[in-house]
């Protein structure tokens, strides 16, 4: 996949699980604004979907795209659901990465409204250390709902 190639666009179902073999991947939302408030990335070796518009059908409020280069596995909910009937262990292995998924999204709305911008980015870099240099910086920016100007002085301000 190309670079700002989606995968997912607001509008549509959610029709695929994503497994990022190669790249970058992350999850957004465009507010009434234009606005662009990215809810998650997914790199190598981690998944990505819109899982309540991919259990549901309904059309997504989330777009999903390509930050850099990247290679893809997906799969569809009628074969996803078949391995789960016939692999126990596979469906016991999604519910664990959803659960995860589930901590690490409340320990964000948490963090949201209860830190710091520093402190907010201090646990991205440990959330996503290996992202951390690929990311420009509107994607963590925009992740961590503060302006580029801003996470610039917060990084100032850490180094010195």
């Amino acid at each position: 996949m190309k670079r700002r190639q989606a995968i997912l666009q607001e509008g549509f179902p959610c029709r695929h699980y994503s497994f990022v073999v190669e790249g970058c991947f992350r999850m957004y939302k465009i507010d009434s604004k234009g606005t662009e408030h990215n809810l998650q990335f997914a790199a190598e070796n981690e998944w990505i979907a819109d899982i309540g518009s991919f259990h549901s059908g309904r059309p997504s409020q989330l777009f999903i795209e390509a930050i850099e280069p990247s290679i893809i596995l997906q799969i569809d909910k009628e074969d996803l659901y078949f391995l789960y009937t016939n692999i126990p262990k596979l469906d016991r292995i999604f519910k664990v990465i959803i659960e995860n998924k589930y901590v690490e999204l409340q320990n964000r709305v948490l963090q949201t409204i209860s830190s710091t911008a520093q402190e907010r980015y201090l646990t991205f870099l440990e959330q996503y250390r290996n992202l951390a240099l690929r990311l420009p910086n509107t994607q963590i920016a925009s992740y961590l709902g503060i302006t580029p100007e801003f996470l610039s002085k917060i990084r100032k301000d850490i180094a010195s």
